[in-house]
Formats: structure tokens, sequence, C-alpha cells
């Protein structure tokens, strides 16, 4: 028999106390009646002797300490899940906001997952294209990895998510096993509206599982979003056998709303205000990323953080940069020169590509080049520093043959459209095009064997 708890000690916020509780459990989900018609839930944050604390995910106007009632139900926030999930869009404890049913099925998950097996996790290998230059020669996606994007307040991180929405593939899925989980924290309404307009115009729509927390939806709810997200990712992959793709916009967001709670409970702030655990908080979801032994499935993450002031030492992608492996850095200055998409190569790296690309992955010559150009960008930016001093036209002949390269390697490799979508053979073949601005002497990172296979049939 259930009990009935019809008096409150405190609301506070989104936040519910109650005293005399029993047999309590931490993350229980809980019902509550307003003035005995308006349902609300609330999930139980924490538990001091016969005192618990209730996050509501929902506005607690019209509540009081005497008009609620409040049941405790004995489980976790669940999800039922199923094939049908796909093209269709959900809150952030799992309702339908598209308008429409309601998901029915025999399997309810919990939304906190099952961690995985340390000794079950297989080494990720194939690599996923994103048709982005910038991203697969240099920074190569690999599937089962998590590859977050670092960006700045302003910067064009949500063209650049539906970008890859739009462009991913992966070599050996299709449509029939290859998806994409959107998890969308914190949004505004113009940038939700551009994400479900750009998946419809560009025919995807029906491979798309969106997860939609927006601005002003309770911060609450903001918490449980990514985690929902990748209890879905999970059944998909795990069960279903297919290969899915999260992409969670903005971290940020998630921390805030983390922060904001943590202050309402009077928990010890660390870090800017930062809860203590906000780094083991941040991998129970990064941790959720990768491939089992004996699944088909498998789950890449690429996870949007938004630096406060374009700090990369904040806490939030700070504690990010040591969870994942690797990162893509947006730059504002590269930005500012109208170059899309402003990915910075030289603080951007790929942990785990050594592993996924090469002969029998993508081309024989793919690391070779890459680190070529990591090399030899990275004398441009000295050379720019040495040009500002002396000008540009005291410069060595090889010099200008660096600045020249640096510039076409903006222009023509790392700018492109927001709709052209390049193959892996079109990105190599556009940096071998880039790197013959340089002598053959200058390539110091690629073997005699490929410099005479591609620098020569390209230059003829």
């Amino acid at each position: 028999m259930k009990k009935e708890y019809l008096i409150l000690d405190k609301i506070k916020g989104p936040l519910l106390i109650l005293s005399g509780v029993e047999n309590a459990a931490y993350d229980e989900m809980v019902d509550i009646v307003v003035e005995g018609r308006y349902r609300k839930k609330g999930r139980v944050v924490q538990i001091y002797e016969d005192k618990v604390v209730i996050q509501i995910f929902e506005a607690t106007t019209g509540m009081s300490v005497d008009n609620c009632a409040v049941t405790f139900t004995g489980r976790p926030l669940e999800i039922a899940l199923s094939r049908e999930i796909l093209g269709r869009e959900f809150n952030g404890i799992g309702a339908p906001r598209d308008g429409g049913n309601e998901i029915y099925s025999s399997k309810k998950y919990n939304i906190n997952g099952r961690p995985m097996n340390p000794v079950a996790r297989k080494y990720p290998r194939n690599y996923i294209q994103t048709g982005i230059s910038s991203i697969d020669c240099l920074t190569t996606l690999i599937r089962g990895q998590k590859l977050p994007i670092f960006t700045g307040n302003g910067m064009p991180h949500n063209e650049l998510a539906s970008q890859i929405i739009r462009q991913a593939t992966i070599s050996g899925a299709n449509s029939e096993n290859f998806a994409i989980v959107f998890a969308a924290m914190g949004l505004k309404h113009d940038d939700a509206d551009f994400f479900r307009r750009s998946f419809l115009e560009a025919g995807v729509l029906d491979r798309v599982v969106t997860y939609m927390n927006l601005a002003d939806d309770p911060i609450v709810e903001r918490i449980t979003t990514p985690r929902c997200a990748l209890t879905a990712a999970e059944y998909l992959a795990f069960e279903e056998g297919m290969h899915i793709l999260v992409i969670m916009n903005d971290l940020t967001n998630y921390c805030e709303a983390l922060r904001e709670i943590s202050s309402l409970k009077e928990e010890v702030p660390s870090r800017k205000g930062y809860p203590g655990y906000l780094y083991s908080d941040l991998a129970s979801l990064y941790e959720r990323a990768g491939m089992m032994e004996g699944k088909n499935g498998s789950i890449t993450q690429i996870p949007i953080v938004s630096m406060p002031n374009d700090d990369i030492t904040h806490p939030i992608p700070d504690l990010t940069g040591f969870i994942t492996e690797g990162q893509i850095v947006l730059s504002r200055a590269l930005y500012q020169k109208d170059l899309y998409p402003p990915v910075n190569i030289l603080p951007s790296l790929s942990r785990l590509m050594k592993d996924g690309i090469g002969e029998g992955y993508t081309r024989e010559d793919h690391a070779e080049v890459a680190s070529q150009i990591f090399s030899a960008y990275s004398r441009v930016q000295e050379i720019i520093a040495l040009a500002q001093v002396i000008g540009e036209d005291e410069l060595s002949d090889t010099d200008k043959l660096y600045m020249e390269f640096g510039r076409a390697l903006e222009e023509k490799f790392l700018k492109q459209g927001y709709e052209e979508n390049r193959t892996i053979t079109e990105t190599l073949d556009i940096a071998w095009k880039v790197l013959s601005i340089l002598p053959k002497t200058e390539l110091d990172r690629i073997s005699p064997a490929i410099i005479e296979k591609y620098y020569l049939i390209l230059n003829q």
C-alpha cells in the first residue's frame, strides 16, 4: 500500500523538502497532485535520515506546503523505447512534444543506463565521414569515439552540428542501421526551429531522434535530457544493432543547470561555483559511448561545449578534455575572416584517429598528409609573427611560400560551404593541391614513395 504525504516542509525554487518519509530511494520518481487536479512529476535528489529533497520537473507555480499530495513510486525515471522513436521529438523526460502518440512498449529503461563493462569494450576502428575536410582529414571521427566541439557564443556551432547530422556516413552502414540521436539542452526557440527545418529539408528526419529541452523549459528537465537521449542510443545500438551518432548541444547549459540546482541544495561549491562532482557527472554521460563485444551496434558522441569568454581553461571544457578522446576547437579569429567552418586545427586533435585511418580505412597517405599539414601550418603561425616585426617583404622565399600555403589552406581546404559534402578522397586531393605550393624538400613528414605517387600526379 502506497503512502501519501500531504504536508510539505518547504518549497524552494524547483525543490520540495519533505520530512517523516520512510524507505525513500535516491533517484526515485515521485507523483505530486496539486489541489487534487494538477499532476506533476519529481524525483528524489537528496536524502538525510527521514528528510527528502525532491526536484520538480515543472514549474512550482500554485504549489504550497499544504495543497500537495506526494506519492513515491518506488522506481527511477524510465522511458519506453522501440524503433518507433526514429523520426520523433520528445521533451527532456521522454514525453512526446511533436503532437504524436506515446511510445508503447513492453520494455522500459532506466535513463541512468547500465555501466559498460570495460572488459567488454571493443576498440574503436572505422571512421565516420562527416563531409567536412578539417574534421575528416585532421581530427578524424572514429566510430565509438567521444569527440567534443569547443565553441564560443555567437559561433556557427549549430550550423556545424546540423551539417554533420545531414552528412555523416559510416562505411558499411546504410539508412537501415545508421541513425542520429540529437539532445538539445537550453536551446532557444529559433535555434530549435532551425534544426527542425534543416532536418526536414535534408530528408534525414526519419533517422533522427530528438530530445529537446528549450531555454524556457524547467532547468530540472535539462539534467535528464542527455540521459534520456543516451538511453535511447543504447537501446538502438545494443538491442537493435544500429550505429548511433549522438550530438549533445549544449553541455554548458547542462552544467549551468547542474550548478543552479546544486546551489539550491546548498552544496559546497567548487571551481567557479560548479559542484565538486562535475567531473564524475560529465563522465557518467561521456562514458556511455563505445562498442561492445558481441554487439553489432556502436555509440559515437559529439558533445558541443560553449566556452564562456572563449576560455578553454574554464572548468567545463577543461574537464571535458580530460574525459573525452580529443576536441575540435572553433576559432573566433577564423570566423571573423568569414571562414566556415572556423575550425582551429592546431589545438584540435583526435586521439583515436591513428587506428581508424590509412590503407583499408581511408587512404594510405592520410596519416602522413595530416601530420604534414599540422607541421606546415604551425610553421606558418611562426612566420606570421615574424612578418609582423620585419614586414612580409623581408621574408625569405621559402617563408613567402609558407605564407602562400597558409592562405591557400584556409581558403581552399578549411573553408567550405554549408551544403558542401566532400568525400575523404576529395578532401585528401585538395590537401595535396595545397601542399604542392611547398617544395618537395619541405614535405619532411611524408615518405618519398607517397610524395612520388601523389605530389607529381596532382601537379602534372
